[in-house]
């Protein structure tokens, strides 16, 4: 509520006491708005009349604007009550209108006069109403009769006319401005509609619309702005009824015939209109039956100027309401008839992509009630078609929900199937805005494509039969009966019985050697001399054993490091033995780092290169074409195993996901703050999606230097996604942006989880959950508790460091004797080759590649980098891919058993999306690519289902869903399997993620 200041005030009052002769303690003053409220009592309540008398003269010779503040805005009308001193409610009230004072005056003087002479005659001067002079156009009048509503919410107004010009080269028309001006900033949603539809009941002439401009005092920016289309109603219903509109002609019929006293009735069947002329109003049934020629007459010159589209003709009748049958028929032929321009229906020139058919139509779907778009002028649609996109924007006076509107207007556009029309983004704003305040985009087919459509595979040819026959030399064929779960379960039970068979084994042997004893057995020691015999024996053994050992691995790594007369003479020449060298950087007597450096020599532009991206020789079948792809980086499997056993945190019990923590915890202690980008997912976001091309990329579109880190896990589902997202990570170790990158499988609630199973058993997880309670409860430990504490933490160290102090001591001791301590890297990396050989000719390590489907790539390049990304070069070859491994349809799929979106999955997903909105992160999920080969009619009906529960959820404010999963269907090249996309790949989704207009990046 606004009020002017006490000095002002103070003179308001004592103007007010000296008009009326009241005393100052008995007037009291407020302003509202535009309104002055004047508040006069007394011990006997003042009268009515003479207090208005004299008020009303001295407010002819007094201008109030001089009374109040500057800051105060004009005022248009008092409002002044009288009431007796101890009562609540005033006993009369009287409105005066500031420019009709004269009229007041004369009211005035009549009931003077009638209570004078005691009559009981009516008398006063008939008082115009804000109404009617606003409807004049008076900006001032306009003023007026919208204060009657706003002052009561303490919003004063100032009407202004001013000149614009439109865009389109017409004459300059007169725009309407109505500054609103309030103590507070009032929500525009309650102002919008009522203004709107007031403004819209005077029908004001020679105004397109009206401009409202909310600001509060003292401020110099405008608070809000808002458009109200001034557009009459009567050239509304003109419009839609030229485009057909059976309501809309109704109407216009109804007000021509309202004057005869005729009602209508009007339907469309086909393109012929019915119109039923009955009595306007007949309660008893008397009414007489509308003349013939008096409705035709009055009918007739308004469908030919409607000329409505797509209706060929008219047949009227004549009735009476209750009648089956009509009086009279006629018919009547429409312009349609004889101009083929106007027979087109609106639906039929809408999918040949004619946009103001399509406006129509939209806006007819928009505004189903008529009658509330005639009163606020509803919501109205701008198109705009480019680059095969149709951008559709929805403005109203309150801006147009994006879940009541996105949809039907999806629907619409799908079912019109526009020729060229690749895809729709929708946009919401209040009208008036320049930017909308939410956005809507679908993609109905491929937007564009990197490379040719494949073409279609035929009978194999000569040419190709090598990659088709399997060799006589390949490895055994597996059962195909067998499921990777069955196989699964088997090793899993071999390994328990081994173990339990190793173990008591095991138990057996340390209980003999007298060394160990059962846990349970009696506490009685005889500390004798046996015990210490015993004792000098096995460490005699125990000595001598290691003595041993190391004079064996000492003759392996002299027998297995060549001389450099190995590596002179392998070398062709000493130039090119100089060349090597600074290629690797290492010591070149040694083999590995030979092939290595030679490997990576550049051979000559005009040369293929007899090694691939693996660093092995070609095979026959490699692709010949190039692919674009982000250039390879530093592995960083190394690092992170290291980090990982280094890391204070216990194991989650996913190698995976221990090794990506890791490495990101190593991010955010490099620079100090989190990435700008986190992709995260299971497998298909590990190598769909590259943080190097997509930095890249995005610095082309106008987003430098953002950091984008790869957290993708394999298995990851979207338990482990809200698990990593919620309670592993920090909410100061997100990004302001989330790229989930998955598929429908990660959805799957009736499927075993595997992955969060074995996450949920660990002892990392029992932490995350337990962490918040141990930081609540660590803040209110008493000082001495928490003193004491870091004392014991301080002694800790210390005998920690004195342990490492002597430990260091006895290993530079044993190393001055050892003859292998000096090459344990050597015999480290021997070690881990022999047993990764002897892995690979096991079944369970060719179930585990046959489950993974990368076999084809060695070891060392299954390695993610430092940006947590894992680049596969290979690239899926049907032909190949089904010599290794079985083709499992989407029926007997275990990813896909028991399909259902709803569940545990589902409940994880809400919990994201309501931690990523509270948090204000933008949460954007990407249905990753598959292939051809991989989508067969079951999974196609399983992706279509997941396609529909992210629509719905794609609702949700801050959480944005863009559909990837058929872009190369039939592109091999860009696939490392059936459902994995390889480096060419990720670098295309990369690219294409970076160009999407509905991704907000963020800016730095």
């Amino acid at each position: 509520m606004k009020t002017v200041l006490p000095d002002r005030q103070q003179s308001l009052v004592q103007w007010v006491s000296q008009a009326t002769g009241i005393n100052t303690f008995g007037v009291k003053v407020r302003l509202r708005g535009n309104d002055l409220h004047i508040l006069c009592e007394g011990t006997e309540c003042p009268q009515r009349w003479r207090t208005l008398s004299d008020l009303l003269q001295a407010l002819q010779q007094t201008n109030l604007d001089i009374l109040t503040s500057s800051e105060q805005t004009s005022i248009y009308q008092v409002f002044v009550y009288g009431r007796r001193k101890g009562e609540q409610r005033p006993s009369w009230c009287h409105r005066v209108h500031l420019n009709q004072i004269d009229k007041h005056l004369d009211q005035v003087q009549q009931a003077l006069l009638a209570d004078s002479e005691k009559s009981k005659q009516p008398g006063g001067a008939l008082i115009v109403s804000n109404e009617s002079l606003a409807r004049q156009g008076n900006p001032e009048a306009i003023a007026r009769y919208l204060s009657e509503t706003l002052s009561t919410l303490g919003v004063s107004v100032q009407v202004k006319i001013k000149l614009y010009k439109p865009k389109n080269s017409q004459p300059e028309e007169n725009r309407l401005w109505i500054f609103c001006q309030s103590s507070y900033s009032p929500d525009a949603s309650l102002l919008a509609e009522p203004i709107a539809q007031k403004l819209r009941y005077l029908k004001l002439s020679g105004y397109q619309d009206a401009v409202i401009v909310s600001q509060v005092s003292g401020e110099t920016a405008p608070d809000w702005l808002l458009r109200v289309d001034l557009t009459p109603p009567e050239v509304m219903l003109k419009e839609w009824a030229r485009w057909g509109d059976v309501q809309a002609i109704a109407r216009l019929l109804a007000e021509v015939l309202s004057g005869l006293k005729v009602g209508v009735q009007v339907s469309l069947k086909e393109s012929t209109l019915h119109i039923f002329c009955i009595p306007a109003f007949d309660p008893l049934g008397t009414a007489p039956i509308p003349d013939k020629l008096v409705c035709l007459e009055a009918i007739l010159p308004q469908l030919e100027a409607i000329a409505p589209q797509g209706i060929l003709a008219a047949t009227i009748y004549g009735q009476k309401a209750g009648d089956k049958e009509p009086t009279w028929i006629d018919w009547l032929a429409l312009p349609a008839a004889n101009h083929p321009a106007f027979a087109i229906s609106p639906l039929d020139l809408a999918n040949t992509g004619d946009e103001p058919a399509i406006v129509f139509l939209l806006e007819r779907l928009l505004n189903p009630d008529l009658d509330w778009r005639l009163l606020t002028g509803g919501i109205r649609v701008l198109l705009l078609n480019k680059n095969g996109l149709l951008h559709i924007m929805c403005d109203a006076p309150v801006c147009p929900q994006r879940q009541q509107v996105a949809s039907k207007i999806t629907q619409f556009i799908r079912q019109l199937k526009i020729s060229g029309i690749i895809g729709v983004r929708i946009y919401g704003r209040r009208a008036g805005n320049k930017e909308p305040f939410w956005h809507y985009g679908v993609d109905l087919e491929h937007r564009q494509r990197l490379v040719p459509e494949a073409t279609p595979e035929f009978a194999a040819t000569s040419i190709y039969i090598n990659d088709l026959v399997t060799p006589e030399t390949s490895e055994p064929i597996l059962r195909p009966d067998l499921t990777t779960e069955e196989v699964q379960n088997f090793v899993t039970e071999v390994a328990r019985d081994w173990i339990a068979t190793a173990s008591s084994t095991a138990r057996k042997f340390l209980l003999k050697s007298q060394l160990f004893t059962e846990s349970n057995e009696s506490a009685e020691r005889n500390h004798d001399l046996q015990g210490i015999k015993i004792a000098l024996v096995w460490g005699t053994l125990g000595l001598l054993l290691t003595l041993q050992t190391d004079w064996v691995l000492g003759r392996i790594i002299a027998r297995n490091t060549p001389t450099p007369k190995v590596a002179s003479a392998t070398l062709p020449s000493p130039s090119s033995e100089q060349k090597a060298s600074l290629t690797s950087g290492k010591n070149q007597t040694e083999k590995t780092t030979f092939f290595s450096s030679t490997s990576k020599t550049k051979s000559p532009p005009n040369q293929s290169s007899v090694f691939n991206a693996s660093e092995f020789t070609q095979s026959d079948d490699t692709p010949k074409n190039n692919l674009a792809a982000a250039p390879l980086k530093e592995k960083a499997t190394a690092t992170a195993i290291l980090l990982a056993a280094r890391s204070q945190m216990p194991s989650f019990n996913v190698r995976q996901l221990d090794e990506q923590l890791a490495l990101y915890k190593q991010r955010l202690a490099r620079t100090g703050s989190p990435p700008d980008v986190l992709i995260i997912g299971s497998s298909r976001a590990l190598r769909g999606v590259d943080p190097a091309a997509l930095s890249k990329a995005l610095a082309t579109q106008g987003y430098p230097n953002l950091d984008v880190f790869n957290f993708g896990i394999n298995g990851a589902t979207a338990q482990v996604v809200d698990f990593v997202i919620r309670h592993v990570l920090e909410p100061s170790e997100l990004p302001k942006i989330i790229i989930w990158a998955d598929g429908a499988r990660a959805f799957n609630g009736g499927r075993e989880d595997i992955t969060f199973k074995s996450l949920a058993a660990s002892v990392g997880y029992k932490q995350a959950f337990q962490k918040t309670a141990t930081t609540a409860s660590s803040n209110d430990l008493p000082e001495n508790t928490v003193n004491s504490e870091e004392q014991k933490t301080n002694e800790e160290k210390q005998e920690i460091s004195t342990y490492e102090a002597v430990n260091q001591s006895l290993n530079q001791a044993l190393a001055s004797v050892s003859t292998s301590y000096q090459n344990r890297d050597q015999i480290k990396s021997l070690l881990q080759k022999q047993l990764l050989l002897f892995g690979n000719n096991q079944t369970v390590a060719s179930q585990k590649q046959l489950t993974d489907g990368t076999s084809d790539e060695s070891i060392s390049q299954q390695a993610v980098d430092f940006d947590g990304f894992l680049p596969l070069s290979i690239r899926f070859n049907p032909a190949r891919y089904y010599q290794k491994h079985s083709r499992v349809p989407g029926n007997y799929d275990n990813d896909y058993k028991s399909f259902q979106v709803e569940g545990q999955q589902d409940t994880a997903f809400q919990e994201v999306l309501q931690f990523t909105q509270s948090q204000k992160i933008s949460l954007v999920f990407v249905n990753m690519p598959l292939t051809a080969d991989y989508l067969d009619p079951v999974r196609k009906q399983y992706e279509q289902q997941f396609q529909q529960y992210m629509l719905r959820l794609a609702t949700n404010p801050n959480f944005i869903y863009r559909d990837l999963s058929q872009q190369w269907p039939k592109v091999n090249d860009f696939f490392s399997d059936p459902s994995h996309l390889n480096r060419f790949g990720a670098y295309e989704v990369s690219k294409k993620l970076a160009n999407d207009p509905m991704i907000p990046w963020p800016v730095k």
